[in-house]
């Protein structure tokens, strides 16, 4: 694991994810979210978005967060190993509203400086629906690359927290 992907509906955790698996395998971390975002939320141009993708997926070493699927196909290509937390829309709503309150007036340490946490209509509709409008498409992506890189899909806290347990046991190895 040398190339790692993390996605997933906003408040599965992949930022906690990403920060949690960086410290156990001495791996950078690279949120998408502090990437795409310029300060009071002003996002970053097509065609720059992209440059900057491919620049970070050509270092030795990554794990990414963030879905972001108009470059999610370059991440793929070179990623090793894709963690799709498929978590359900609750729990994700619950972490999503959790976290406003957490950043309340502030930006989260995996977003650009400026950014203050935000909870609007159109963020719990993307939430809300994103097991029909993007579950199924990020399951083909993911189809396609079954037999060559390693895929995990987590439903659920109790099965990250067994895949965290057996990364930091073979890490100690």
């Amino acid at each position: 694991m040398k190339k790692i992907m993390i996605i997933g509906s906003g408040g599965a955790g992949k930022s906690t994810l990403a920060r949690k698996l960086g410290n156990i395998i001495n791996i950078e971390v690279i949120h998408l979210d502090k990437l795409f975002w310029k300060s009071n939320w002003v996002e970053t141009e097509y065609s720059e978005w992209v440059e900057i993708i491919k620049k970070q997926v050509k270092k030795k070493s990554w794990i990414i967060d963030g879905n972001y699927a108009s470059t999610m196909d370059i991440r793929l290509i070179d990623a090793d190993t894709i963690i799709f937390l498929d978590f359900s829309r609750y729990i994700c709503l619950l972490r999503a509203i959790k976290r406003r309150f957490m950043y309340k007036n502030k930006s989260r340490p995996d977003i650009t400086e400026g950014c203050v946490e935000t909870f609007d209509l159109e963020f719990f509709g993307w939430i809300w629906n994103f097991p029909k409008s993007n579950r199924n498409m990020i399951l083909k992506k993911l189809d396609k690359y079954k037999n060559e890189k390693n895929i995990f899909i987590l439903k659920n806290q109790k099965e990250l927290m067994q895949f965290l347990s057996g990364i930091e046991k073979n890490n100690l190895k």
